[in-house]
């Protein structure tokens, strides 16, 4: 589950841009000054809280912890059974014929390898397992920001965290209880599922 407080580090963002800037034009000495629309509207976020309260984000992760929990069983229990080939190896080895010897080292050096690369594959395989989900929550977050901002009419929402640009925000433009508490709805209706249609059945027959 590493870096997962770092997946809304430029997701959250519908557009990031400086609000008031100085132009410089070809004719020298001469300054233009251009500054944001008086009617821009702008917002942020705490990321940290969204994916602190996010109840999606929350059983994703618990299901990807669950299972790198259980893949990491299943490896320690492989790894167990290997070792004791090995030792195993060691305690009869003066038992062995040469050829015997032999025969036995290059299975157990096969299964050592056969295990390095079960390892990597498992890694891998949270890695994108943790990728997908990273994927998926930027585009549940972006989606559901670009659907307040056509209601609300923002056009900037910027994240704010300790590695975020944004040094300063007042509390009148944080949006993220909103944003969470709108997250929060839609999963919520996403996961009680489509309505069931009414039986009509009954009324047919009458």
């Amino acid at each position: 589950m590493k870096n997962i407080s770092l997946v809304l580090n430029g997701v959250l963002i519908v557009a990031v841009g400086i609000l008031y800037f100085l132009h410089f034009s070809g004719k020298k000495g001469s300054v233009s000054t251009i500054t944001a629309p008086s009617d821009l509207k702008i917002a942020y976020i705490k990321s940290d809280s969204v994916l602190k309260y996010y109840d999606y984000f929350k059983d994703m992760k618990t299901i990807l912890e669950a299972k790198s929990k259980r893949l990491d069983q299943d490896l320690q229990n492989r790894g167990q059974s290997l070792q004791n080939e090995i030792a195993s190896y060691q305690r009869n080895i003066s038992n062995l014929t040469i050829g015997q010897a032999k025969a036995l080292e290059e299975d157990l050096g096969k299964k050592q390898q056969n295990f390095r690369l079960y390892q990597q594959s498992l890694e891998q395989e949270l890695v994108n397992d943790q990728n997908k989900m990273n994927e998926a929550l930027y585009g549940r977050i972006t989606t559901f920001l670009k659907k307040y901002a056509d209601g609300s009419g923002l056009q900037v929402v910027f994240k704010f965290d300790p590695s975020s640009d944004v040094l300063f925000g007042g509390p009148g433009i944080d949006i993220s209880q909103d944003v969470i508490k709108g997250l929060n709805d839609d999963y919520k209706v996403e996961k009680q599922g489509p309505a069931p249609k009414a039986d009509t059945t009954a009324a047919k027959k009458k």
